[in-house]
């Protein structure tokens, strides 16, 4: 008696092959790009990298401040030892010289004659004024502003060296004089316009603080003139579309179910 042969209980073996997967694959859901990112955001980021450094604001203004108390120091030291008849040493025979003097007030002598309780205020005031100034606008600076980037920590240090000079002495060491004949033209000028200005050819008595702010000045006046800013891109009015899903094939079973597509 022969045997028959059934077949082996159990699920059928699943043949995968390539053209068996191929509509599994195109059915899975495949993740689409986002948005690509506005062009200004990019530029921001780059833009925070590139701004001035603290560190160098920081480093600037403390060269000025130093050089300017150095300087100030040796002038007390040594031309406080000339004579009444010799006070001065001579740099530049009829143009500049080195004599000591001591400003109680401002630029030009500015407020000169007012008593301490007025001018020591004042004068503390406008300089934590300008300094606090000069700190936010170095914040905000941008890359291409490379005038302001030297002149704000020049003015900053030529401002703490005087205001540590009203601080400690109630006045202002000036050292350096210098005479020409153009100033004399100025101040010729000046008496037409304004009648009560003393025409000299001699410059106020300064100091290396005073250069430092006027150079600051300069250049902070430079980029005013000169600096052009960089017009940052408008942002685009149409967000990018997200790309359509594949499409399927007819007999491709349906996302999320087991069997095939009903087909009508």
């Amino acid at each position: 008696m022969s045997e028959s042969t059934e077949p082996p209980l159990g699920p059928s073996p699943v043949v995968s092959t390539p053209e068996a997967l191929a509509p599994v694959v195109a059915a899975a859901p495949h993740p689409q790009p986002g948005p690509p990112l506005p062009p200004e955001v990019g530029l921001d980021l780059g833009l925070e990298r590139n701004r001035p450094s603290f560190v160098f604001f920081g480093v600037v203004a403390a060269l000025s401040l130093l050089a300017d108390i150095a300087t100030k120091a040796w002038a007390e030291i040594v031309l406080s030892k000339r004579t009444l008849l010799d006070p001065a040493i001579q740099v530049v025979a009829g143009h500049l010289s080195l004599t000591l003097a001591y400003n109680r007030g401002g630029a030009w002598g500015l407020l000169q004659n007012a008593s301490e309780t007025v001018r020591k205020p004042f004068f503390l005031i406008v300089s934590i004024a300008a300094i606090a100034f000069i700190v936010s606008l170095y914040g905000r600076l941008g890359p291409a502003q490379r005038a302001l980037k030297w002149g704000l920590p020049l003015v900053l240090g030529g401002a703490l060296g005087n205001l540590s000079d009203r601080i400690t002495r109630s006045s202002v060491i000036d050292f350096i004089d210098y005479r020409a004949t153009w100033i004399g033209s100025m101040n010729e000028f000046v008496a037409r316009l304004f009648g009560n200005w003393t025409v000299t050819d001699h410059w106020p008595t300064f100091n290396v603080a005073d250069i430092s702010i006027c150079i600051g000045v300069g250049l902070m006046a430079v980029d005013m003139v000169t600096s052009r800013r960089r017009p940052r891109p408008e942002p685009s009015s149409q967000a990018a579309a997200p790309a359509p899903p594949a499409e399927l094939p007819a007999d491709a079973p349906a996302p999320g179910t087991d069997g095939p597509r009903a087909t009508s």
